[in-house]
């Protein structure tokens, strides 16, 4: 397919404004961890690593920056070092070396109480495991975390009762976790994270264990909830169609390592590798790519007749007008003209699907 040049992998804020930042983050395990960074044998294969000195690592010299209001999201195979990154964002996991910045705070320099008080005010996890407190009935559980902060019963309860509306389980207030669907007890574990009103979630492979149906019903969930409370997010799965589905951007890892950064165009449409290009041999491209990939430069001799579009608007989704018009696409950013689609760009996609 013809295209225009794609840009460099999005990036989301500098260092100085995000909402998070990460530098350098090493998690290394077993003994004389501490010793193999900054030495040769940190560039050894994860294999011969622990063949030779007996360490495994679970994440290797990680970096990037999340800004405020993103659905940042991790993904890689089991083992690749997904869900130790994300513990050891708030220290549950102690990372071997490296830095963490969570809105200004930096996590790996705090003290036991300091810490812990962070926790509290500015993150929130979500589990696979729900880890709902099977005594406690879901106004109870939602306010679980208030009440480890000290909060005051009338208050928490008032606070509880709109988060648990906001997720829609209004009737449910004094049911008990066991009375609950999986897919219903998950929206216990959300509204519990939300009812901090923390500035950053964490979700850890939440909706690994769900029905495929009640898996889908909850993707659109986070998608509504960042839209109505726009905060920001870092959601790890396996599953490459849930992070094209729920992430702004994408970090792929693999060994522990980071492969690639970018946003589900750029990753489908430009993988860094042969391991993501395999990762993603088996999207439909139209759902993904957008009009930047199919573009063309404009000539002086195009029609200033046709539909007019964003350049990040989905290829599927400009398909219908694009091929229903007598003249091409026009590709405004901005006010700008900036590329042509011809309805044989569109085709191409398509086709080249099929094929696949």
């Amino acid at each position: 397919m013809s295209a225009v040049t794609a840009s460099e992998p999005t990036t989301a804020a500098s260092s100085t404004d995000a909402a998070l930042s990460v530098r350098n983050l090493w998690k290394i395990f077993g003994k004389g961890a501490d010793d193999v960074i900054g030495t040769p044998d940190a560039d050894l294969s994860r294999a011969d690593l622990k063949e030779k000195t007996g360490c495994v690592v679970g994440v290797k010299d990680v970096s990037f920056d999340v800004a405020p209001g993103e659905v940042f999201v991790v993904m890689g195979l089991s083992g690749s070092g997904k869900s130790t990154l994300v513990r050891c964002l708030t220290r549950l996991i102690e990372p071997t070396s490296g830095q963490v910045v969570i809105d200004g705070h930096d996590m790996t320099k705090a003290n036991e109480r300091e810490l812990r008080e962070l926790r509290r005010t500015h993150t929130s996890m979500v589990f696979q495991h729900f880890g709902l407190l099977p005594h406690r009935q879901v106004i109870d559980n939602v306010g679980y975390g208030l009440e480890i902060r000290g909060v005051k019963k009338k208050e928490r309860r008032a606070k509880a009762e709109e988060i648990v509306k906001l997720v829609g389980l209004s009737g449910y207030e004094k049911s008990y976790p066991d009375q609950l669907s999986g897919g219903m007890q998950q929206r216990v574990g959300l509204a519990r994270a939300l009812a901090n009103d923390p500035s950053l979630l964490l979700f850890d492979e939440p909706f690994s264990a769900l029905d495929p149906l009640i898996r889908r019903d909850m993707q659109n969930e986070v998608i509504r909830l960042h839209h109505e409370l726009g905060k920001t997010m870092v959601f790890i799965t396996h599953d490459l169609q849930e992070a094209l589905k729920l992430g702004d951007r994408i970090l792929i890892m693999r060994d522990g390592a980071l492969v690639q950064i970018g946003t589900p165009d750029e990753v489908v449409g430009a993988p860094a590798d042969d391991y993501v290009k395999d990762f993603t041999s088996e999207v439909p491209k139209s759902h993904v790519l957008t009009l930047k990939w199919v573009m063309r430069e404009p000539r002086p001799d195009d029609s200033t007749e046709g539909p007019v579009m964003t350049s990040t608007t989905i290829v599927r989704q400009a398909a219908r007008a694009a091929l229903a018009s007598e003249h091409p696409v026009r590709v405004v950013d901005d006010g700008r003209l900036v590329g042509i689609v011809d309805a044989d760009a569109i085709l191409r996609v398509v086709v080249a699907e099929e094929e696949e």
